[in-house]
């Protein structure tokens, strides 16, 4: 043979050798290097210390999380206000400090507003889960009361998790990092990596899959998760989606089911951060362990999740938009069903860690990022009018 005809069949064989070796993609992002596409910005908001959360009052006004502790209201009227009193004392440690925020269903009658947030418990910390009334005046929570602790307490500043997500019947869903302790994930005599299903007053729903179960949690609702960092009710089917980070690789969106177990540390698509396998994993799926609706190779450190139905921009609806941390933009997966059909990924230009996404009553999509000052941005698509500001 030819030098040249051999070293062509070299190369064909090492590129037939590298596809074969390559991980299954079929469940996986198909479309993990999409370009970034332009997107239409405005600032709404400058000057929030490392903002986390965020969830919309009646009339279109705001509440936003600081990581440092501050719980503030955004008016379109008057920008942001001064820290409300009457929040919990937080941890502002590491990963942890003041996180979520959600509204109770009924909010228009009861004006509860749910927070999530570190706390401290000797040498270790957990998250907790309250409520507390917003008062007339939007000043103050009034009689906040914990709802729920993560027992036992073991986490160093990392892995709190603590989104929360309410479903169509009032369901409080609660989901709780491992606190960087992998195998508690597994252990259903703790709360470290679980989604919870709670009551709206923090108590146990008598039909939760654990109910009953010696050596189990009753609040528990699915377990082997890592660290959840989004969570959202699907509109059009009801059911509750949570993301979470991976470890080097791996981060998944999960549609979170009673009484089944996600796999973390036994089944993983990702590996350590020093390059090593992950000492517990025995592969990327096992039997009897749910595999991840839709994973990324890559870690983008996915976060927040927001569903978008609303009729202002059609060319968005169908999707589902999820702040990243790692790769600073804002991933839209367009969606036929349950599938992920395709990938876009948005204000990649502006380098910001995206920490939550949530949708406007007025159509628009809105972004917090992570950093001090932290910004409130509007987004829209670039062909809706105007340019990026």
């Amino acid at each position: 043979m030819p030098p040249r005809y051999a070293a062509r069949a070299r190369a064909l064989l090492l590129t037939l050798s590298a596809l074969c070796a390559a991980p299954a993609a079929a469940a996986s992002d198909p479309a993990s290097e999409a370009p970034a596409v332009a997107a239409r910005v405005e600032v709404v908001a400058r000057g929030l210390d490392h903002p986390w959360s965020m969830a919309f009052l009646p009339g279109g006004d705001m509440l936003i999380t600081e990581r440092s502790g501050g719980l503030r209201v955004w008016r379109a009227s008057g920008g942001l206000s001064q820290p409300l009193a009457g929040v919990p004392k937080v941890l502002a440690q590491g990963q942890g400090g003041l996180l979520d925020v959600a509204l109770s269903p009924d909010f228009a009658a009861d004006r509860y507003v749910y927070l999530s947030y570190a706390e401290a418990g000797g040498a270790k910390s957990g998250a907790a889960v309250g409520r507390g009334r917003l008062s007339a005046d939007g000043a103050a929570l009034e009689n906040f009361q914990v709802l729920l602790r993560q027992e036992p307490k073991l986490s160093s500043g990392m892995h709190y998790g603590a989104r929360l997500a309410f479903d169509r019947k009032g369901y409080l869903f609660v989901a709780l990092g491992e606190n960087n302790q992998r195998p508690t994930a597994q252990d259903l005599d703790k709360l470290q990596g679980k989604v919870l299903r709670l009551n709206a007053d923090g108590s146990v729903p008598p039909d939760n899959p654990f109910v009953g179960r010696a050596g189990a949690r009753p609040e528990i609702w699915s377990y082997g998760h890592r660290n959840p960092q989004g969570m959202a009710l699907n509109p059009w089917t009801g059911q509750i989606w949570e993301n979470e980070h991976g470890p080097r690789g791996g981060d998944e969106i999960n549609l979170v089911q009673p009484g089944k177990n996600y796999g973390w540390p036994l089944a993983t698509h990702g590996i350590d951060y020093s390059g090593r396998p992950i000492p517990e994993a025995k592969g990327e799926s096992l039997p009897g362990m749910e595999p991840p609706l839709y994973w990324w190779p890559k870690s983008p450190a996915i976060s927040g999740m927001a569903f978008y139905d609303a009729d202002r921009f059609p060319a968005w609806r169908n999707s589902v938009f999820i702040g990243a941390l790692g790769s600073q933009d804002l991933i839209r997966l367009t969606l036929e069903g349950d599938r992920v059909v395709a990938q876009e990924r948005l204000l990649a230009e502006r380098k910001s860690r995206i920490r939550d996404v949530r949708l406007g009553p007025d159509g628009y999509v809105y972004v917090l990022t992570d950093a001090s000052p932290g910004e409130l941005l509007r987004v829209a698509p670039a062909q809706s009018g105007g340019g990026t500001r």
